[in-house]
């Protein structure tokens, strides 16, 4: 039976998981409506993965090279522990650290070029990097890993393969009067297994320490961001303010403008009915001035003729 293209399915594992049942859902749709219910049905089945599961396929589907090497080296450090070579275990779990470091590092990445991904102070870091050394641990998990599908985080106690003894069962032919004989070689296997028990604690309580300060370091770098989020909100709020008084002062200059021009045309108008009146009175004044002088011409004419 066919399944789902992989392009599709890893389509859904790099969309971030607060969108992950809307774009499977959309997918589970469309495949309804091109007649193929076989898909629609197995598309439906797909479950949404924690974020730390979700930054683990991303690096599985974006950057499979990396987590090849990862697979890699998670058989170089099982049959190192088996064997219990100590210089090859300390070799590789150098390598380790490297990889592991890498691989978060690249996440963090990936989940930033990720549309609607979580802030990157919100990604589970912690969890990606338990997620990987248990992969480094346990064959089924690194396959979980690789595949790309990984629906949660998961973790791992220790730092390598826990080896088990080899067992068979004793018969009679079996049974010889060798007892009390010296086993050089379990004792050598003893002492390699309690120099890797202690290279163990050692790296764990150096990592545990290096996590403290990483913790320390992520809490004095969230304080800054949230401060500088709240001077930012501070700016923008002043700026607002600031913004909305220059608006107010721009309306007013526009009313006092209009009526500045109002004033004007008034003023002009005035002018040119007081010159109108200035005229009127002049010309009145030269005929009450020509009205005066006829009337006396008049009176010395009178006064002659008596």
């Amino acid at each position: 039976m066919p399944g789902p293209a992989t392009d599709l399915v890893q389509r859904l594992y790099r969309t971030p998981p607060d969108r992950f049942v809307a774009a499977r859902d959309a997918a589970v749709a469309e495949a309804r409506r091109a007649g193929d219910p076989d898909t629609a049905r197995q598309l439906a089945r797909l479950r949404r993965p924690t974020v730390a599961a979700w930054l683990v396929n991303l690096l599985a589907i974006c950057r499979p090279d990396l987590v090849a090497d990862l697979v890699q080296l998670a058989t170089g450090l099982r049959a190192a522990q088996r064997e219990l070579r100590g210089p090859r275990l300390r070799e590789l779990s150098a390598r380790r650290r490297a990889v592991v470091t890498a691989l978060v590092t690249e996440a963090r990445r990936l989940a930033a070029e990720q549309e609607g991904a979580p802030a990157a102070g919100k990604l589970p870091l912690a969890e990606v990097e338990s997620t990987l050394n248990a992969a480094l641990s346990d064959a089924e998990v690194a396959e979980q890993v690789r595949a790309g599908r990984l629906l949660r985080a998961a973790s791992y106690a220790g730092f390598g393969e826990v080896p088990r003894p080899q067992l068979r069962l004793v018969t009679a032919a079996d049974e010889t009067p060798v007892d009390r004989v010296p086993d050089r070689g379990a004792a050598r296997r003893a002492r390699d297994d309690r120099a890797v028990r202690a290279e163990r604690n050692r790296r764990r309580r150096a990592l545990e320490r290096e996590l403290a300060a990483a913790r320390t370091a992520q809490e004095r770098a969230e304080a800054e961001v949230a401060g500088a989020a709240a001077a930012e909100r501070e700016e923008a709020t002043a700026l607002a303010a600031l913004e909305a008084e220059l608006a107010e002062v721009e309306r007013r200059r526009a009313a006092t403008e209009e009526e500045l021009g109002r004033a004007r045309r008034a003023r002009r108008a005035a002018e040119r009915t007081a010159t109108a009146a200035r005229r009127r009175t002049g010309e009145v004044q030269a005929a009450v001035e020509a009205l005066v002088a006829g009337e006396g011409d008049a009176e010395r004419g009178d006064g002659g003729a008596d």
